[in-house]
C-alpha cells in the first residue's frame, strides 16, 4: 500500500463513487482502478484467437467425471 496526495475533481469523484457504488475517496479510487486493469485484462483476452472448431468448442464445453484422464 502507498500513502499519497492527489488533487481529484469533486464532481467526477461524486459520480464515480456513485456509478462504482463506492464510499470516500480511496475505495472509489481502488474500485477504478482495479475496474481500468481489468477491463485491460478482458480486451486482451478477447484479441486472442483461438481458431477452435465447433467440435473443439462442444469438447472443451462438456461436462467431465473424475474418471475421465
Amino acid at each position: 500500500m502507498k500513502h499519497t496526495s492527489l488533487y481529484i475533481d469533486e464532481e467526477l469523484l461524486t459520480e464515480a463513487s456513485r456509478v462504482l457504488g463506492t464510499t470516500g475517496p480511496t475505495p472509489t479510487v481502488r474500485a477504478a482502478l482495479e475496474e481500468v486493469v481489468r477491463r485491460q485484462r478482458l480486451e486482451s483476452l478477447a484479441s486472442w484467437d483461438l481458431a477452435l472448431t465447433p467440435e473443439e468448442l462442444d469438447e472443451l464445453r462438456a461436462p467431465r467425471s473424475a474418471e475421465r484422464p
